[in-house]
């Protein structure tokens, strides 16, 4: 596979160059984050290179598919905070996203997706256990990056991965006795979703020897932006054009993995909604026990127009505004600018 142009990567349904970069002040700061960019993938695609033929192809293979590289764009804004895209920023952007790409290939393990990033999932091609070595391998490649940098590098990288497993495990588990669902929820994607993208923006800050007084907000900012984005992606999963998620429509539901808008639904009383999450529920256990996962189509579209899905947007903007809020410290300018404008577009990708 060739992967498409860096830009058109980024640029997807998070409309990089005429959101995050707009107005006349973000011209230079566009050029220099594009030409991070260019590096990171550069440096990917070297990274992502084994010895071993299968690996090889496995490691290449959801990299090659594209993806948003919102991450190391992310570390690559944050950076203009100090001494820019110097050669350790890139490589933590790389390390970064190479710890993300990881995840995919386990995440779609264990929710047994079928498709990523519009092409078939690792696992639906090599197996199961290929897939979980291959997303070992990645996690490695990764630390050893991390590695060059001393200490607090990997102490960074190992944080930061021990959340996302962790994170992964609550969601595993579920809920326990006396949980609220939805603030369990959002405790799961701030491990699982946010605690990346807040490495990324604190590693940009602290690779560019940039001001330490800014490291906890970039923290913070990039922990809330990292939740508005996967609420968003909960609702465009429930999306009815495969094109925008990449996924058959309703994928982690079918799946039996619950999302915000379901588990918004779950709060409302009314007969209507209480009817919906007794036919979505009946759906998952029929899927689970080999029925075809098209039973639930009629009942993933109705939770889509449900008030529900509108409630999740309505979460996802109001954690995309902490984020903007976490930004109160920064000095006013073009990197400023354009943070708030990521923060407002991961909770915002309808145009």
């Amino acid at each position: 596979m060739t992967p498409s142009a860096p830009g058109s990567r980024i640029a997807g349904k998070l409309g990089l160059t005429d959101r995050v970069f707009a107005g006349p002040r973000s011209r230079k700061l566009l050029a220099a984050v594009e030409a991070g960019l260019k590096r990171v993938d550069h440096a990917l695609e070297r990274e992502l290179r084994v010895a071993d033929s299968l690996a090889d192809a496995t490691s290449r293979y959801l990299y090659e598919a594209g993806g948003k590289r919102v991450r190391p764009m992310l570390a690559l804004l944050t950076a203009q905070l100090g001494d820019g895209a110097t050669e350790r920023v890139i490589d933590g952007a790389t390390a970064l996203e190479m710890t993300h790409l990881g995840s995919l290939y386990h995440d779609d393990v264990m929710d047994a997706a079928d498709k990523r990033r519009g092409v078939p999932s690792a696992h639906a091609i090599w197996g199961n256990s290929i897939a979980i070595l291959t997303g070992d391998i990645l996690f490695s490649r990764a630390s050893q990056i991390m590695a060059r940098y001393g200490d607090d590098a990997i102490k960074l990288q190992a944080d930061t991965f021990e959340r996302l497993v962790l994170g992964q495990m609550h969601e595993t588990v579920g809920p326990q006795e006396g949980d609220d669902p939805v603030d369990f929820y959002l405790q799961v994607l701030s491990d699982k979703t946010g605690s990346l993208i807040a490495a990324a923006a604190q590693a940009g800050v602290i690779f560019s020897n940039g001001p330490t007084e800014f490291e906890a907000p970039m923290v913070t900012f990039g922990e809330k932006a990292g939740v508005a984005f996967q609420l968003l992606d909960d609702v465009i999963d429930l999306s009815a054009d495969p094109d925008e998620t990449g996924k058959v429509p309703g994928t982690d539901l079918r799946a039996g993995v619950p999302t915000m808008p379901y588990l918004v639904l779950g709060q409302r009383t009314d007969a209507g909604s209480v009817a919906l999450r007794a036919r979505i529920d009946d759906g998952v256990a029929r899927i689970s026990d080999g029925a075809d996962p098209a039973i639930l189509d009629d009942a993933l579209a109705e939770l889509r127009d449900h008030e529900a899905t509108q409630a999740t947007l309505d979460l996802a903007n109001a954690w995309s505004r902490e984020a903007v809020d976490a930004l109160t410290p920064l000095p006013d300018g073009p990197v400023r600018e354009a943070l708030t404008r990521f923060a407002q577009a991961v909770a915002d990708r309808s145009s």
